[in-house]
């Protein structure tokens, strides 16, 4: 998935989403040395973490994310450490007591060879008992093929932008492909319209339970909460703790 286009639109839409900053920030804060962010787009967490004083990396494959990332740095007058890479492949000199990876990061795996190769990846990078923490999205979606605006406008400079998207399901492959079209209508009444998209692949928790065993982790506790709290049918999200095992 190549972000470098849909950094813009993607910046516009979690800028001001925090749910999941509570928890990593009490992870980051009871971390003892510094942290690796898999999957960090724009900085919203990276920049959420170095404002409380934690000596984190973002690690990003996209240029045109980092871009975001070091604009939101130079606003907020702060100084981020993002590294350009593939979670599959990094290499970084340190070993980390703590790994996270917010918001749906592992959800750019599409395959179980890509999965295991990122995550044993990600389990060298951690040092002996080292945790890793991760959310993700239960796989519960809106209608399909069926073209929908949830809510999502943004002004400026006098201009309105809509953003609408249609969701197509692979149940055979875990795949969500979401098509936005993201229309801007100027002052004047002119419109322009945008198209990007998002290919996804999603997990279940059991699937998400045996990767991590096979990839050298400890069975996880899973919540279905940021706040904790068990998985059931009313979450939303899955949250995965889990440790290096050696």
């Amino acid at each position: 998935m190549n972000y470098d286009d849909f950094a813009d639109l993607y910046d516009h839409q979690y800028d001001l989403y925090r749910d999941d900053l509570h928890l990593y920030g009490t992870l980051a804060d009871r971390a003892s040395g510094p942290i690796l962010e898999i999957g960090s787009g724009t900085g919203r967490v990276t920049a959420y973490l170095t404002r409380r004083g934690a000596d984190v990396t973002g690690l990003e494959p996209s240029a045109g994310m980092i871009r975001h990332a070091q604009q939101r740095a130079e606003r907020d007058g702060l100084t981020l450490q993002i590294v350009q890479g593939d979670m599959r492949t990094f290499q970084l000199p340190e070993r980390y007591p703590l790994v996270i990876a917010p918001f749906n990061a592992l959800m750019h795996l599409y395959t179980p060879n890509e999965q295991l190769q990122a995550l044993q990846n990600i389990r060298a990078h951690l040092q002996p008992g080292g945790q890793f923490v991760f959310d993700l999205s239960v796989p519960r979606y809106g209608a399909a093929n069926t073209m929908r605006h949830e809510g999502e406008t943004f002004h400026a400079n006098g201009a309105r932008t809509d953003v609408f998207l249609v969701q197509r399901h692979d149940e055979v492959k875990q795949g969500i492909v979401t098509e936005y079209h993201v229309d801007t209508t100027a002052p004047d009444g002119t419109l322009k319209r945008r198209h990007y998209t998002l290919t996804q692949r999603y997990y279940t928790r059991y699937e998400v339970e045996w990767l991590l065993r096979c990839a050298g982790f400890e069975s996880p506790r899973v919540t279905g909460s940021f706040q904790g709290g068990p998985l059931d049918t009313f979450s939303d999200v899955m949250v995965f703790h889990t440790r290096r095992k050696d």
